[in-house]
C-alpha cells in the first residue's frame, strides 16, 4: 500500500510540474473533490474525508512549492540583473562645445 501510495505521489508530481498537463491536474483534482464519487465516499464519516483532505493537501503543496521557486527564480534574476547594472563599465559621455 505504502508503495502504491509513493507512486501516485510521484506521478501527480510530475505530472502536475509539467506545463503541458498542469491545468489539467488542477481542474481534475477539483472535479474530484467535487464528485460524489470517490475512493472512498464521502457519506462515510472519517474515511471519507480523509482522502478528500489528502488530495487537497497534496495539490496545496505541490501548487504553494511551485509557486516558491517561481519566486526566488524571479527574485534571483533580478538581483543578477542589479549585479549586473552596477558592475558595468561606466557610459563616458563627451560633451562637444
Amino acid at each position: 500500500m505504502k508503495n502504491l501510495a509513493q507512486s501516485f505521489y510521484a506521478w501527480y508530481r510530475s505530472t502536475l510540474r509539467n506545463a503541458k498537463y498542469r491545468w489539467i491536474i488542477v481542474i481534475a483534482t477539483i472535479v474530484y473533490l467535487i464528485s460524489p464519487i470517490d475512493l472512498a465516499p464521502d457519506f462515510i464519516p472519517v474515511i471519507g474525508w480523509l482522502d478528500d483532505g489528502i488530495i487537497v493537501t497534496l495539490l496545496v503543496t505541490e501548487l504553494s512549492q511551485m509557486a516558491m521557486e517561481v519566486l526566488k527564480a524571479r527574485t534571483a534574476s533580478k538581483a543578477k540583473n542589479r549585479q549586473d547594472t552596477a558592475t558595468a563599465d561606466p557610459v563616458v559621455v563627451e560633451v562637444m562645445d
